[in-house]
């Protein structure tokens, strides 16, 4: 049945060729959006103007003497009529035997009510812009194959209103960030996502092979060490919203392919930018927040000593025990050094750093803390760390000796944070982290 109607388009593709026009011309006339024509709806109608306006076809009805199709432009819906009088009957038939459901055409005619009251507008002049071998679906909403509805993720755009709006808020959410930012002082960078040792967080990396380096390399699963070569360079306010990719598993929270937001600024400390990130995300996320340590939510929800635990176990049974248990905006610091390779030890307490992650409703939004800035104390922590990778742990962080000398010349004391962009857009709408994301990760068919 698909392939019968698809072949039926094709030979109306033919048809259309054979009468001399381009079915997919690269220019095309519009004078204004259907969002905008209707806005200025009384306006235009007054002054019977022929105006232009191009989209989707969504509805087709053929009543002989006329014909009416809705047309969408990614704005709003417009009704068009196509009057038998204002064409020649050669042309009018013609149309009317090539059109079809999900055909993108121009249109050029004036505005008018129906009858029925129905804002529509008059075609004077049609042209076919793009035509459609494949059939719209006649039943998309409530499609109950979530994968599916993924994999023509076009689709579940163009028929679900609601995953429009929650992209068009996703980059809403984005553009504020940015913005706010650059008021604050922060300029955005771009550093490398192809990168000879993967750092900056503890996770498996994706791993390639550059063939005319004849070297591997791996999709960053972070953009920090190379964030903080800049504040070494002396920037003082930096920042970079970009993808990252770590090799794991895919669940509510989690896609191999995520946009992290990271800053880097100098002279300032966790939690100086504790108060920040509050202030940054008040917008998104309702007070009040609370503050506990580490080691008070491992004895409050988990009924553990944090002194007790073995070090390599920590962060399982906090991740499994604790984090879900925390429901409102919470500040949980004083991370285990562990832990935290890249974060600065507290004065007060050598075991623990000054470290801060921001949890709603179970889920890591942001993770931030005063940098380490100490050469030969990085350095040690990084080789402990090589030393597990060795023995296995692929999610170990990795010896960089470029960063190192880098920290040798010199980086000023400073505190950074990573946003999960996915993460946050997910609390906002009640979603997954996989419905944020326009086009995620899928196992192929």
């Amino acid at each position: 049945m698909l392939g019968e109607i698809i072949e039926a388009r094709k030979k109306k593709l033919d048809l259309l060729k054979k009468a001399g026009l381009n079915p997919y011309p690269a220019k095309v006339k519009v004078s204004h959006r259907i969002k905008e024509a209707l806005a200025d709806f009384g306006t235009l109608i007054r002054s019977k103007r022929k105006i232009h306006l191009a989209g989707r076809i969504m509805s087709l009805r053929d009543l002989g003497a006329l014909m009416f199709f809705d047309v969408y432009d990614g704005s709003v819906r417009l009704q068009t009529v196509l009057n038998k009088k204002n064409f020649k009957e050669k042309e009018f038939n013609f149309w009317k035997s090539v059109l079809d459901i999900g055909d993108f055409v121009e249109v050029g005619g004036p505005l008018f009510k129906t009858k029925t009251g129905e804002k529509s507008i008059e075609a004077k002049s049609l042209r076919l812009i793009a035509k459609s071998l494949r059939p719209l679906p006649s039943a998309w909403h409530g499609l109950e194959d979530i994968e599916e509805r993924f994999r023509k993720r076009y689709l579940d755009i163009l028929f679900n209103a609601e995953v429009k709006k929650e992209i068009l808020l996703r980059s809403e959410m984005v553009r504020f960030l940015r913005e706010r930012l650059w008021r604050e002082g922060f300029i955005e960078v771009e550093t490398p996502i192809l990168q000879p040792i993967p750092g900056g967080a503890l996770a498996r990396p994706f791993e390639t092979h550059h063939q005319a380096l004849g070297e591997d390399f791996y999709l960053r699963i972070a953009p920090e060490l190379y964030l903080k070569r800049l504040l070494v360079a002396g920037f003082d306010k930096v920042f970079e919203i970009g993808r990252v990719f770590r090799n794991e598993g895919l669940d509510r929270e989690h896609n191999p392919e995520f946009t992290m937001l990271e800053l880097y600024w100098a002279y300032e400390d966790y939690e100086g930018l504790m108060k920040f990130t509050e202030k940054l995300l008040k917008k998104f996320i309702p007070g009040p927040w609370q503050k506990i340590t580490y080691a008070e939510a491992l004895k409050k929800y988990a009924g553990q000593e944090l002194a007790e635990l073995d070090p390599e176990k920590i962060d399982e049974v906090f991740k499994k025990e604790v984090r879900p248990k925390i429901k409102k905006p919470t500040f949980v610091s004083g991370y285990p050094k562990a832990i935290s390779p890249l974060a600065k030890s507290s004065e007060k307490d050598q075991g623990v750093t000054d470290r801060f992650q921001l949890i709603v409703e179970g889920m890591e939004i942001v993770n931030a803390f005063s940098e380490l800035n100490d050469p030969l104390d990085q350095r040690e922590r990084m080789e402990r760390q090589e030393e597990l990778y060795r023995k296995g742990d692929s999610e170990a962080s990795r010896l960089d000796e470029d960063y190192l000398e880098a920290l040798e010349y010199g980086m000023p004391p400073a505190a950074g944070l990573g946003l999960g962009i996915d993460r946050l857009v997910a609390l906002v709408t009640g979603k997954s982290v996989k419905e944020t994301i326009i086009f995620p990760t899928l196992r192929s068919k």
